[in-house]
């Protein structure tokens, strides 16, 4: 099974840029489809975007209105997630998880979790 590490999450001020990543080690990165979820205080865990095992299909959440970029490098068995304007909505703990397709890691079928990064946005 895969262990994923998340970094990159920080306090930045409304309308700003965050880059996020997820370093992946054990079974093989490549093996998996890749996601993003984030939870806010108070507020259940919500599916971000996803990407598939070559990187060349992505799935966003409709929230996101083209902000966000999911990307992965499998030689680097790395997940990144590039946010730009940044709102205080945005606020959250950002968590990346590893699956099997995109269809369950939306219903939070997950393989494995990371243990997250804290993201604020200040107003």
């Amino acid at each position: 099974q895969v262990q994923l590490v998340e970094s990159g999450g920080g306090l930045v001020q409304s309308g700003g840029s965050l880059r996020l990543s997820c370093a992946a080690s054990g079974r093989t990165f490549g093996t998996y489809v890749m996601a993003w979820f984030r939870q806010a205080p108070g507020k259940e865990r919500e599916f971000v975007a996803a990407i598939l095992r070559n990187g060349e299909g992505t799935v966003y959440a409709d929230f996101l209105q083209g902000r966000f970029t999911i990307s992965r490098d499998n030689a680097k068995n790395t997940l990144y997630l590039q946010m730009y304007s940044l709102k205080p909505e945005d606020t959250a703990v950002y968590y990346c998880a590893a699956g099997q397709t995109i269809t369950t890691l939306k219903r939070s079928r997950v393989d494995s979790w990371g243990r997250g990064t804290q993201v604020t946005v200040s107003s």
